[in-house]
């Protein structure tokens, strides 16, 4: 005689199965939401909303007081006349470019911090110091050390007989000057980020590459980097935004000078749009427009890496 499976709950009446409230029955689908409900509508209050009201307020002439005049796309044909533009742009291309060096400069750093011998943890401190001081500390420390009267720059020219440049003064090196500094910081960030990768490196991968004689630069290239790749991409990711939003630097360093030659998009906005000589609200949002364009441009670009190499693990 054939004994029929067992079903959960069949002899429980229908009245009682359905019983529970719709919540009891989704609450594991609905308590992540719940969760990150708070968050959403914050980001949704200070940055989503923000973003659309700020191109709204591009299409108009405006000072942040009085009656705002639609302009339509006369902020935007300004802007491709404007020289300070171009400059701002130009310089923003020169922080994403100089600014990578942060990402094998952090590399090796970590290669180097991720070593069993004395007196580690000291310089590990101090590799690290940079990143948590204050992007405002970094800048004054630099405008300081570029000081062609009492910095050391200028007391390293004298020593060897030549007069002290002035860095921060200079057309040519101010904005050289500024991403030196901001590299500062960057290369410890993107150290940690490699150290953290580091303690992920799998031992078997290393001891399999020995075997195979693979040691030096051959071991670094097709052992070690390869299991560092979620770490170099994050490290790339976060130095192309600093580079792109770069601010603070400029503001303590120079605020925008010599005559605008280190301005860059984000300071330039600024400049226009709430300074003492702005407060043209539709030409800054113009601007801010535009290098969110930019930036939308890279951030999708990671993000379509990220998920197209999510697909290829599952």
């Amino acid at each position: 005689m054939t004994v029929a499976p067992a079903v959960p709950n069949a002899n429980v009446p229908p009245s009682l199965k359905d019983n529970r409230s719709w919540y009891a029955r989704n609450r594991l689908r609905i308590a992540p939401w719940l969760f990150l409900a708070p968050a959403m509508i914050f980001f949704m209050v200070y940055v989503i909303v923000p973003i659309f009201q700020s191109i709204w307020i591009s299409f108009y002439a405006w000072d942040g007081l009085g009656e705002a005049q639609w302009v339509g796309f006369g902020n935007y044909a300004e802007l491709g006349e404007d020289d300070r533009f171009y400059t701002s742009l130009w310089n923003n291309i020169l922080w994403l470019a100089l600014y990578m060096l942060a990402v094998p400069a952090g590399l090796f750093i970590a290669l180097f911090l991720n070593q069993t011998v004395t007196g580690m943890r000291l310089y590990k401190s101090l590799f690290f110091f940079p990143f948590v001081i204050s992007q405002v500390v970094v800048g004054l420390i630099f405008a300081w050390f570029y000081n062609p009267n009492f910095g050391i720059v200028g007391k390293v020219w004298e020593f060897f007989g030549a007069a002290p440049p002035s860095i921060l003064g200079d057309e040519n090196l101010v904005t050289y000057g500024i991403i030196f500094a901001g590299l500062w910081p960057q290369i410890a960030y993107c150290m940690i980020l490699y150290l953290t990768g580091l303690n992920n490196v799998s031992p078997d991968q290393v001891e399999a590459g020995r075997l195979d004689n693979a040691k030096g630069w051959k071991m670094l290239w097709y052992v070690i980097l390869p299991q560092l790749w979620p770490a170099t991409f994050l490290a790339i990711v976060v130095t192309v935004i600093g580079a792109l939003r770069s601010f603070d630097m400029i503001a303590i360093m120079t605020q925008g000078g010599p005559y605008g030659s280190s301005n860059v998009l984000s300071y330039f906005m600024f400049e226009q749009a709430l300074s003492e000589y702005g407060f043209r609200m539709g030409y800054g949002s113009a601007i801010a427009t535009v290098l969110f364009g930019i930036m939308l441009i890279f951030i999708s670009f990671f993000l379509w890496k990220m998920y197209r190499d999510e697909r290829v693990e599952h």
